[in-house]
């Protein structure tokens, strides 16, 4: 009997065509080489097999002969002609009116791109049209339609302190690929991102192939793109940081030390005895962002002050002031 095709199959000696397709579609996907690039020698035969399997069984002419003569009947005999025989199968020896049954590899991609809806280029009982090349899902591809899909990109919000001192952080994505039959299937994972210090706003951490996946090409890829969240107290201004006082006009005039907290954690005091005038800026070099292709540098932190002037004075304010600021010049 040689090959038992409805046990390769799985499925009862009345196997309707229906359950013919439904089991060889499952066994395909299976055992496609494609599917199978680790064990590639043993999927291609598993897949060849099955494929014959269901090419036999699925054709009323070559699954008489089969359930008649076993496998030896399909390798052995040869099928007549359409034209020789117009009625039952027949085996018979070789004439000139005959065409011989042969299985290949190339029969087995044809087969596979039938059942998942695809025409035959040819061969034997197909219509000799041209069909487009078909994916391991079984869905039809025209030229370039499984070229890699653009890439997903999605927000990566980072407070500046995590930007200034660099972290670790782990984001769990869930994705859509194909299942074994093609269909989609929701996987989750957990992608490790090393936030390194002075990256800014914009910059751009690459996952290849960590998007979600049609049947038939390859997953798009998945880029984080950092984003800053707003600081309470610092804004960010290239490799600066900039930082804003409020001054009352009187420390305006005779000066102040300015207290703050860097982002990673120490005090600083800044004195200021120069007279504050608007638009005055104090740039202290090395307190600004990590450079992030110089490490061992920092950019400038920046002190802006804005003056709060008095909204009215009293006239013996006003008589103070003339008495204490009316000889200075300007």
């Amino acid at each position: 009997m040689g090959v038992d095709y409805y046990n390769l199959l799985k499925v009862s000696r009345n196997a309707t065509e229906e359950e013919l397709k439904k089991a060889y579609k499952r066994l395909a996907m299976k055992w496609h080489p494609d599917k199978n690039p680790v064990n590639k020698k043993e999927a291609e035969a598993k897949f060849k097999q099955i494929s014959q399997a269901y090419d036999v069984l699925s054709d009323n002419q070559k699954r008489q002969i089969y359930d008649a003569y076993g496998e030896e009947g399909i390798s052995v005999y040869e099928f007549s002609s359409p034209r020789a025989n117009s009625g039952s199968p027949n085996c018979q020896d070789r004439s000139s009116n005959t065409s011989k049954f042969r299985f290949n590899r190339r029969d087995a991609e044809d087969i596979f791109a039938e059942a998942f809806g695809g025409s035959r280029g040819g061969g034997n009982g197909g219509s000799g049209k041209s069909r487009g090349k078909r994916n391991v899902s079984g869905d039809a591809e025209d030229q370039g339609s499984n070229k890699k899909p653009p890439a997903v990109e999605s927000k990566l919000p980072c407070t500046l302190e995590e930007l200034y001192k660099g972290t670790k952080r782990k984001m769990k994505i869930s994705r859509s690929v194909p299942d074994e039959f093609g269909k989609p299937k929701t996987i989750e994972e957990i992608l490790k991102i090393d936030i390194k210090p002075g990256w800014k706003k914009g910059t751009k951490i690459t996952f290849p192939e960590k998007g979600n996946q049609e049947p038939g090409v390859p997953p798009a890829d998945l880029i984080f793109v950092v984003d800053e969240k707003p600081h309470a107290t610092f804004k960010r201004d290239g490799n600066d940081l900039v930082f804003h006082e409020r001054v009352s006009l009187l420390d305006a005039l005779i000066g102040k030390t300015v207290e703050l907290t860097t982002l990673d954690g120490r005090n600083l005091k800044v004195p200021v005895t120069d007279i504050i005038k608007p638009g005055h800026d104090i740039i202290i070099s090395n307190e600004g962002m990590p450079i992030s292709k110089e490490p061992n540098k920092r950019g400038n932190l920046k002190i802006k002050f804005d003056i709060k002037f008095p909204s009215k004075l009293s006239s013996e304010q006003k008589s103070d002031l003339k008495r204490v600021l009316g000889g200075v010049s300007i």
